[in-house]
């Protein structure tokens, strides 16, 4: 049987890439390049979540 028995893992560098480019986004969106950079990855996918309230309270 010549078919993957299980689906390939996503690599470390699409993680990275996807990371840095959640960080562009909020970055984008108003937050403050300084405070994006001390937060964690969790946190980031968190503010992502509902963007529209991050562009609110950034203003």
């Amino acid at each position: 049987m010549k078919t993957q028995l299980t689906r390939p893992r996503k690599g470390g560098a699409a993680k990275r890439r996807r990371q840095a480019d959640h960080r562009k986004r909020l970055v984008a969106l108003g937050v403050e390049a300084e405070v994006v950079a001390r937060m964690n990855q969790k946190d980031v996918r968190d503010m992502l979540k509902y963007p529209a309230k991050v562009a609110k309270d950034s203003e």
